[in-house]
């Protein structure tokens, strides 16, 4: 259909080397879309999203550098506008997750999980924002979590928690700032799905208890991510924007 269809669109996906960021990216492909791939120097699964893009017949770019790193965003996106065209979508995946109790939560700890979290979404979208303001149309989607809005028990995350409401409200903020000019910013919240992050030593006993916790009683796959963003992005969604969306099976609602 082409409402959901990207066909000619060029988008920018951060985190593209794994997990949610890595199959996302695919399935932009997969919706007619070029994209550009941008994630840590080294990042052994760059290589693997570029071919399975190509695969689809469309056009990849690996990009490099740290979401933290403003420069290097700037550069990312200049590359892909040279290379591919002018941006029109960007997904922003790259985040890390660890646990730790609030009491003895070192500072640096901390800091980190909101450098990349948090600021790191910031510098993503200001960076595609400038590129996407210029021509008056884009779509941006942020990648948070169920997390953001619900306390995970038996975790001990409140940075990680934190980073996530964040990246809600700034997504919020932003929708706000840039409704009249033609950028609209949404955001999927996933539940607990079978990423690299959720297969941690201290969140992979707790798998099966995630699971039942769940009114689907099980764990979302990275593929279950696709269909979110592709619609937000789409056409379909030209009337959404500033929408925290919830792909959790249901598990707000306990």
């Amino acid at each position: 259909m082409k409402l959901f269809s990207l066909a000619g669109d060029v988008a920018f996906v951060t985190g593209a080397g794994s997990g949610i960021g890595q199959r996302i990216a695919i399935g932009l492909a997969e919706a007619g879309a070029d994209v550009a791939l941008f994630d840590l120097p080294g990042s052994a699964g760059l290589a693997e999203t570029k071919a399975a893009i190509e695969a689809h017949g469309r056009r990849a770019l690996v990009t490099e550098g740290n979401v933290t790193d403003e420069a290097a965003l700037a550069a990312a996106v200049a590359a892909t506008e040279a290379e591919l065209g002018s941006l029109d979508l960007a997904v922003n995946s790259a985040g890390i997750a660890n646990a730790a109790p609030a009491e003895d939560l070192p500072l640096a700890q901390w800091q980190k999980m909101i450098d990349v979290n948090l600021t790191g979404v910031f510098l993503s979208c200001q960076a595609e924002g400038r590129a996407m303001l210029k021509r008056g149309k884009g779509a941006i989607v942020n990648i948070a979590s169920m997390s953001g809005t619900i306390c995970n028990r038996g975790l001990t995350q409140a940075h990680y928690n934190s980073s996530k409401a964040g990246v809600i409200h700034l997504s919020k903020s932003l929708a706000m700032e840039w409704v009249g000019r033609g950028v609209r910013v949404n955001v999927i919240s996933p539940g607990y799905t079978l990423t690299p992050m959720n297969k941690r030593p201290e969140v992979a006993e707790q798998l099966k208890i995630f699971a039942s916790e769940t009114p689907m009683q099980r764990i979302a796959e990275p593929d279950e991510m696709v269909g979110p963003a592709i619609f937000l992005l789409s056409p379909a969604a030209s009337f959404v924007t500033g929408v925290d969306l919830l792909v959790d099976g249901g598990f707000e609602c306990w």
